[in-house]
């Protein structure tokens, strides 16, 4: 084997695992490291991307699997494991191209809907009210413009493939611990695709895809999530045969509102105000999802009181009703006074004991009570 590596360990999974976090792991990985991506020293990556791509072939076929658990590395010997050391990065994207935005199907069976892609995007909450639409400028593989995708040079054609008829699919008998089996894989020759080109197109040179930049505009519904997902159907890249695009995923990350937090489709806040204006009340500004509004205070207003502004919040995506704003008020004591300010305070607490609210009358006697009985 090329690599001694614990398969387990190549792909960041637990020993019990499922196929499906297998799955998302090693497309992860192999977008991470191929060529186009990444961004480090080449032949590293290289090495990493097949190293991925050699243990989910172990890891996703429950026979190979229950070998490699029981006897490790020896286990696999003979079970017609893949040389990945001799292939390129397109061939094991065929062989693997159900991981990569393909239909389901046979294992191997190549797939004729192409690779899906992923964006991300950034909204402000205000947007989010309101709903958004994005422009989204990225680079994607598309159709040769000058050979529109054959892959072969102006005049020619390509040939059909005589190791698969045409087929795209050949068919391979492996031996395993547990006896002959026939497995259906993709042409190694034609990669799959039933064809060689024989005269290749300069431009593309015979892949019949070229990088290509794209400008699309995205509507980004009101009171989307964060983390949520949109996706745009078709925008993704071509199949094997041309016949269905893969999709874009756009994914939405709302940045952090600086006064107003989010729960659901509510919003909320903290309002600061004097301890005048709680216990004679009036209007004070406040923050909403459309500018500052004038909200008004009830008189005897308390401490963490909370007032709440109707329908002021994020519109349900389904029902598009609005949720609330939530205010929360904090009574601010000043802490520095004017001589003035000093002696008009004194003489109204003079009064305070005339003026008692229930709840202080409640916690004095019951604080007399609670010495008392110790006494």
């Amino acid at each position: 084997m090329p690599t001694q590596r614990d398969y387990y360990e190549v792909l960041s999974v637990e020993r019990n695992a499922g196929a499906d976090e297998i799955k998302r792991s090693y497309r992860k990985l192999a977008l991470k490291f191929h060529p186009d991506n990444y961004k480090g020293d080449k032949k590293e990556g290289e090495i990493k991307f097949r190293e991925a791509a050699e243990a989910y072939e172990v890891l996703s076929d429950p026979q190979k699997r229950q070998a490699y658990d029981r006897f490790g590395h020896e286990g696999l010997r003979g079970a017609g494991m893949h040389d990945f050391t001799n292939m390129g990065f397109g061939d094991i994207f065929t062989m693997f191209n159900d991981i990569f935005g393909g239909i389901g199907g046979r294992q191997g069976q190549p797939s004729e809907q192409g690779m899906d892609l992923e964006t991300e995007v950034e909204l402000r909450l205000e947007q989010v009210a309101t709903g958004f639409d994005q422009t989204l400028e990225f680079e994607r593989m598309d159709f040769c413009e000058v050979c529109s995708g054959s892959g072969s040079r102006a005049g020619s054609d390509p040939q059909k493939c005589v190791q698969c008829g045409g087929y795209g699919q050949v068919q391979q008998q492996v031996q395993s611990f547990f006896g002959m089996s026939v497995r259906i894989m993709a042409c190694p020759r034609c990669k799959g695709k039933g064809q060689i080109v024989t005269d290749p197109c300069e431009t593309c040179r015979g892949t019949g895809r070229k990088k290509k930049k794209r400008v699309l505009t995205v509507h980004l519904p009101a009171g989307i999530q964060d983390g949520q997902v949109v996706r745009v159907r078709g925008e993704g890249e071509p199949g094997r045969n041309g016949l269905a695009r893969g999709d874009l995923h756009v994914y939405v990350r709302v940045t952090p509102h600086p006064m107003l937090g989010r729960r659901g489709d509510d919003v909320f806040c903290q309002v600061p105000i004097s301890f005048t204006q709680a216990a004679l009340g009036g209007r004070c500004g406040v923050p909403t999802l459309t500018g500052e509004q004038e909200m008004e205070i009830p008189a005897g207003t308390q401490n963490g009181d909370v007032i709440t502004l109707k329908q002021q919040g994020l519109p349900n995506t389904r029902t598009g009703r609005r949720g609330e704003e939530y205010v929360q008020i904090f009574v601010e004591v000043p802490k520095k006074l004017t001589a003035a300010q000093r002696e008009l305070l004194e003489k109204y607490a003079s009064t305070e004991e005339q003026n008692m609210t229930p709840e202080r009358k409640s916690f004095f006697n019951k604080l007399k009570e609670h010495f008392a009985a110790k006494k």
